[in-house]
């Protein structure tokens, strides 16, 4: 009765993986920065809501990454979102997500590349921050700027801390000095595991902006 109870136990976890993987299969990344590209974040937010980023799920490193930055990135619009005047209604929401964020990034603090942990991490205590969750305003900063020192040739990286330079105020950060990182990551974007990033699109985006801002 232990070996059956075993078999059927195994037979369970098995078809729990294969449900996981070709769900997560049904939408690849072409489809998800088609998404970006219309601001259509339903569809980040299904592919979000079916990932299980833990131990149990497979997935190679380089699709952790990956699936890591589809949260980091949805978070950021929610969190914006939730933070509109008549849209207070999506805060617990928010605060969901972001939660269930930091949780997957201490939980995968191994399997990331160089500064990448320290990129998650800084984009927590700022989501946090949005949210009157804690404060780590200088935290979130420096931890951006490691990232950089551990990752000089990494372009999510690069980019990232370019981010945190558009939306700080003054002295902490300038349009000026953003465009400076964006610009340097922008030909590390060229790279073709990146062609469907939807963060090498944003770069361009951001570069547009700062020039915008910097011609007024």
């Amino acid at each position: 009765s232990n070996l059956l109870h075993l078999a059927m136990r195994i037979k369970t976890i098995l078809i729990l993986l294969l449900t996981f993987i070709s769900l997560s299969a049904q939408v690849t990344d072409r489809d998800l920065l088609d998404a970006y590209h219309r601001e259509d974040m339903s569809i980040w937010k299904e592919y979000i809501d079916r990932l299980h980023l833990t131990e149990y799920r497979p997935a190679t490193p380089d699709r952790v990454q990956t699936d890591l930055l589809y949260e980091y990135g949805y978070c950021g619009y929610i969190v914006a979102e939730a933070k509109k005047a008549g849209k207070e209604s999506l805060l617990p929401e928010a605060k969901r997500y972001v939660k269930q964020y930091k949780q997957h990034v201490e939980a995968l603090k191994n399997q990331l590349p160089k500064g990448h942990y320290e990129m998650h991490q800084s984009a927590v205590y700022v989501y946090e921050l949005r949210l009157h969750g804690s404060i780590h305003p200088f935290n979130a900063m420096s931890l951006a700027k490691e990232a950089t020192k551990l990752a000089p040739n990494d372009p999510l990286v690069l980019s990232y801390y370019g981010t945190c330079l558009f939306y700080s105020p003054k002295p902490f950060g300038s349009k000026s000095d953003a465009l400076k990182w964006f610009e340097k990551a922008q030909p590390l974007f060229g790279d073709e595991q990146y062609t469907y990033c939807w963060v090498r699109k944003a770069n361009e985006m951001y570069i547009q902006q700062c020039h915008d801002k910097l011609k007024k």
